[in-house]
């Protein structure tokens, strides 16, 4: 689960104090598929950066599966950022010289990962993006909607729990940003959590349910409601454990 409780986050620009984010509350459960829609300098990418542990919050605290961010050490953030979220950025952030399953492959490299483990996950998620065959081209030998794919691919191969896309069909024509939804609402279906950051109502519409940001607000219809499973006042300490978060879904007055 993903919770944000009053996160702020300020930038200073010469004399200007900027609240990229103020106060924001948001409930994200696991295996969801959320929408972040507002229009460009709303905090989008502020909050992106900050869910995706890229950068911390100056007020507030944000809770990753019950547990304050700010308890992890850099190492574990590391981590974090390695195997339990997978980033798809709008700019696909391919490396040119590379080949498709050289892209894909170079995370299993950091993480340790052996040749043969990494060559299976390799393949498996090109697979999946239909671009096993086209292994060998190197991003300029693709189009936009193939980048991103190999993109996505990469982001599956180290097999994390949650998807965090960064306007993933701003730079791509209707038909193939069509195409690139379905591969989101695949990875959805296998129990994926999805966070989808865009400006298109039409592409936020495709998720289960859309929270809204604006100068730096963000609307969250769920904050506050009673079928929370964890409130965003907790401590770390005070989290329910696995077992107890499980009852709480058997029997909903619990």
């Amino acid at each position: 689960m993903i919770v944000f409780n009053n996160v702020s986050k300020i930038y200073h620009m010469g004399d200007e104090v900027v609240k990229a984010l103020d106060h924001a509350s948001i409930h994200i459960r696991q295996g969801e598929f959320v929408s972040i829609i507002g229009p460009s300098g709303s905090g989008k990418s502020t909050l992106m950066n900050i869910v995706g542990c890229l950068d911390t919050a100056d007020e507030g605290e944000y809770f990753l599966d019950g547990m304050s961010i700010k308890r992890y050490s850099e190492k574990s953030l590391a981590m974090i950022r390695s195997r339990k979220i997978g980033f798809i950025f709008q700019n696909f952030n391919l490396i040119s010289t590379m080949t498709a399953e050289e892209n894909v492959e170079l995370p299993l490299i950091y993480q340790g990962l052996s040749m043969n483990e990494r060559k299976a996950r390799v393949k498996e998620a090109l697979e999946m993006v239909d671009l096993y065959p086209r292994r060998k081209h190197t991003p300029n030998q693709m189009s936009g909607g193939q980048q991103q794919r190999v993109a996505i691919a990469r982001a599956m191969a180290s097999k994390p729990s949650i998807f965090l896309a960064d306007e993933p069909t701003g730079n791509l024509d209707q038909a193939t940003g069509r195409q690139i939804m379905q591969i989101f609402h695949h990875l959805h279906e296998q129990g994926n959590t999805i966070v989808l950051i865009t400006h298109d109502e039409h592409v936020a519409e495709q998720a289960d349910r859309s929270i809204k940001i604006m100068d730096g607000k963000v609307y969250d219809e769920t904050v506050g409601k009673e079928e929370t499973d964890v409130p965003v006042s907790a401590s770390a300490e005070e989290t329910p454990s696995e077992e107890t978060r499980q009852s709480r879904k058997e029997d909903p007055s619990a």
